[in-house]
């Protein structure tokens, strides 16, 4: 078995990490959580992250098998669709996103506009499913709590565990969105924690706290040990209580009520009006200002 060479990307306006990762075997590879650029005082969207992604694999001579996403997204537009455009390779996510999809479906009221059973992407992913990239089995693990329908993908020693555990230094993701659950992060991020203590993690967001740099990876035996949220083993209620009351500090996505509509569809943007251009929704008076 191999194990992946991979390649983050940092997207820093929303402080997103985006990766590609291959086997050096077989040359066949796969891309997670890419990022479509969406400037909210414009309206305008874009396509760098995903052309710097795709440079890479071609410069590289990998053949892309899949685009992966771990979750819908609420800090920015997911590329997937685009990239599905350019490559014609599969996309793909957990199979609960149809609750995802239903949930914010009835936030946007968008009845029979929207189809909830999970059709935008090529694959659903089930709990413990695996497939090959290359020789890299990839595992898939079901690890809610950020959102009802995150996953977190495991291949060979490299585990993207989204937004689970950001680097040590940061914690833990937040898990007070539609659908969220500190409970039910505690329990996938317990999960995570039992993969070898060699594991690569690598987590969807880092924002760089102190002004250092960014940083994307470390190991399951480095979260146990360094990770502010995680390296005196809480109990359960111990760490709901420190994740709630830091959940109930923050403010909402700058992004949230722009990407969510977008990324139910799996990237793409709503069917273009009489006009030919497309609209976003905002639900007033849904959420309340922080």
């Amino acid at each position: 078995m191999s194990n992946p060479i991979v390649k983050p990307f940092w997207d820093k306006p929303t402080g997103s990490w985006q990766y590609v990762f291959h086997d050096p075997q077989t040359m066949k590879g796969a891309i997670v959580d890419p990022v479509m650029e969406f400037d909210p005082l414009s309206g305008a969207t874009g396509t760098v992250n995903a052309e710097k992604l795709l440079a890479y694999v071609r410069e590289m001579g990998i053949a892309l098998e899949w685009i992966l996403d771990t979750h819908p997204h609420a800090d920015h537009f997911s590329a997937a669709q685009w990239l599905k455009v350019q490559t014609g390779v599969p996309t793909a996510i957990g199979e609960k996103v149809t609750g995802v999809q239903e949930l914010w479906s009835d936030i946007y009221n968008l009845p029979g506009i929207v189809p909830t059973d999970g059709r935008q992407w090529d694959r659903l992913f089930a709990d413990g499913e695996t497939f090959m990239v290359g020789n890299i089995p990839v595992r898939v693990m079901f690890s809610p709590g950020h959102t009802l329908a995150s996953i977190t993908y495991v291949a060979g020693d490299a585990a993207f565990v989204h937004d689970t555990l950001m680097m040590p230094d940061s914690g833990t993701s937040r898990a007070d969105f539609p659908g969220g659950s500190s409970k039910a992060l505690y329990d996938s991020i317990q999960r995570i924690l039992e993969l070898p203590d060699e594991t690569r993690v690598f987590v969807g967001h880092d924002y760089a706290p102190g002004g250092r740099a960014a940083q994307c990876e470390a190991s399951v035996a480095e979260h146990k040990a360094q990770n502010i949220h995680l390296k005196d083993a809480p109990t359960e209620a111990a760490y709901r209580a420190v994740r709630d009351a830091r959940d109930a500090t923050l403010p909402l996505p700058r992004l949230m009520l722009a990407a969510l509509q977008v990324n139910i569809r799996g990237g793409r943007l709503p069917e273009p009006e009489a006009n030919g251009r497309s609209y976003l929704k905002v639900p007033l008076g849904y959420f309340e200002a922080r």
